[in-house]
């Protein structure tokens, strides 16, 4: 029988200054799919991709034939109601629900802090009252985050992140259970924004609290309704990208709400960086490229924790890798751990295969495209889109060929051409599955930093961007651990004395760097 764990009491903690919930752990005991290729050419660089259907286990796997009998037809502009009469979502097609249901009750078995937390919270509710605007990626794994922060008594109402990450079943899913969930795989970017704007404007129903990923929903909120920070108590942002936009608009002064940087947690930057991405990106080229790795030339531009995890899973199968990098410390690395560190436009024209890592823009442009050899990969595992300049190959001189879900050949006059994966969006969220393990850790985190900030009192946290709390990230690591039947060591008294720490935590300070 296998072990796993939930947490069996849920007390506030008696330290006045402290918001977060005291959560005690006691170990239990619980007793292909069709696949379409559209090969037709067209010289327009971007387009929607919706009439695919997916190969992967990341969109529907039965039931697709009934998915896509209407798909000629936008979600927007049909009327679809679930069984309870209700209709207060806009996704692919309700009918998907029990295929949905199939694959959340699956995640849940792996992310045993999450469901534990939700047997905690049956008598306390520590997000009553809690209105919640979301945009995140909408798969099964956030589903059961989703369903937890129901459980806590949060109310909520989602947008998708990404145009292709969605799951159609799991939306459906979330719809059935009477969840405002407004996505769908394949969405065009008009319908990105009128979706965050359907979650945001709904007449009665004001936010106070925002969970993003990207910083798309409340970057809409600042532009159209910003009279709702009124209310707002906080932001939870997960992502690079997200937490950029955020400390600009505090440097600013625009940002009139405090905001908790999840992204650079430790359990987040170690575990879904660079374990997850270190595992995802060898599923995800395969199963778009068909490719093998044993001495390929690949460049990795950045090495941040995603960059690590690439670098290492590609040379652990024979490839040549090389490094760009802007940071000296990061380049460092990369040089001890046995990477050529390079410009970019010096190895453009020999690798077989570039993949973007920094979060930031224009990493690759038309100007390198030019130059690649035939054949070339061209992909993204940073959260921004924007690190492929895909608009550039959107001139008449190119040809776009669609060869199957999320690969296109770009062809240039003289019959070369390259491979471009997901349009440029995050590889492995659009292409591939991600472990549903590491996706637990990142959504306890978020879980707990949506608690610590809507439960502080007023004036812990001002007006800017702040980490998560140190116990927070060990707490988050602690409960995991145990899944592996791992056993910490516990400080004596005069152990924890000598070290000057509390003998249960936090361990490190919170400039330490793992």
């Amino acid at each position: 029988m296998r072990k796993v764990y939930s947490l069996v009491s849920l007390t506030k903690n008696r330290d006045p200054k402290d918001a977060v919930l005291s959560l005690n752990v006691k170990q239990i005991q619980y007793p292909e799919q069709t696949t379409e290729f559209n090969s037709r050419v067209t010289k327009t660089g971007r387009r929607s991709l919706s009439r695919s259907i997916s190969q992967s286990s990341t969109d529907s796997s039965g039931g697709s034939d009934t998915e896509f009998a209407e798909d000629d037809v936008s979600p927007r502009d049909r009327q679809q109601i679930n069984s309870k009469g209700k209709s207060d979502f806009c996704i692919k097609n309700i009918n998907l629900a029990d295929f949905g249901r199939r694959e959340i009750q699956l995640a849940e078995e792996e992310m045993t802090a999450l469901t534990a937390l939700r047997k905690a919270a049956q008598g306390e509710k520590p997000l009553a009252g809690a209105k919640i605007l979301g945009c995140t990626h909408i798969t099964a794994q956030t589903a059961v985050l989703f369903e937890t922060l129901a459980v806590l008594g949060a109310q909520f109402r989602w947008a998708a992140c990404n145009i292709y990450s969605t799951q159609n079943e799991v939306a459906a899913a979330l719809a059935e259970r009477d969840f405002p969930v407004f996505a769908w795989k394949g969405e065009s970017e008009d319908d990105f924004w009128w979706c965050i704007d359907r979650c945001v404007n709904l007449e009665g129903w004001e936010p106070n609290m925002i969970l993003d990923d990207g910083g798309d929903m409340t970057h809409w909120i600042y532009k159209k309704y910003p009279q709702l920070f009124k209310k707002v108590k906080g932001v939870v942002e997960e992502s690079i990208t997200g937490i950029h936009r955020l400390h600009h608009l505090s440097k600013a002064g625009g940002l009139c709400v405090p905001a908790m940087n999840v992204n650079d947690s430790v359990t987040k930057q170690k575990f879904d960086n660079l374990y997850c991405c270190r595992e995802s990106i060898l599923d995800s080229l395969r199963k778009t490229a068909d490719v093998m790795f044993g001495g390929k030339q690949v460049l990795v531009c950045g090495y941040g924790e995603v960059g690590k995890g690439c670098s290492a899973a590609l040379k652990s199968m024979g490839s040549l890798v090389c490094v760009t990098e802007i940071d000296p410390i990061c380049a460092l690395q990369a040089c001890m751990d046995g990477f050529r560190l390079v410009r970019l436009s010096d190895v453009i024209r020999q690798v077989d295969i570039v993949i973007t890592c920094t979060g930031n823009k224009n990493i690759v442009v038309r100007e390198h495209m030019d130059l690649m050899k035939n054949g070339c990969i061209v992909c993204n595992m940073g959260r921004s889109n924007t690190e492929i300049d895909v608009a550039s190959l959107g001139t008449p001189e190119l040809v776009w060929l669609h060869v199957r879900e999320q690969v296109d050949h770009v062809i240039w006059p003289d019959g070369k051409r390259i491979v471009l994966l997901a349009e440029g969006r995050v590889l492995n969220l659009n292409c591939s599955t991600v472990p549903i393990y590491v996706l637990s850790i990142t959504a306890t985190t978020q879980a707990l930093a949506l608690i610590e900030l809507y439960n502080a009192p007023d004036g812990r946290y001002k007006q800017d961007v702040y980490l998560l709390p140190k116990k927070l990230d060990e707490y988050v690591a602690s409960l995991h651990l145990q899944t592996f039947d791992g056993h910490l060591t516990e400080l004596t008294d005069d152990q924890a004395k000598y070290l000057g720490l509390n003998k249960h935590g936090p361990f490190k300070p919170s400039y330490y760097r793992y």
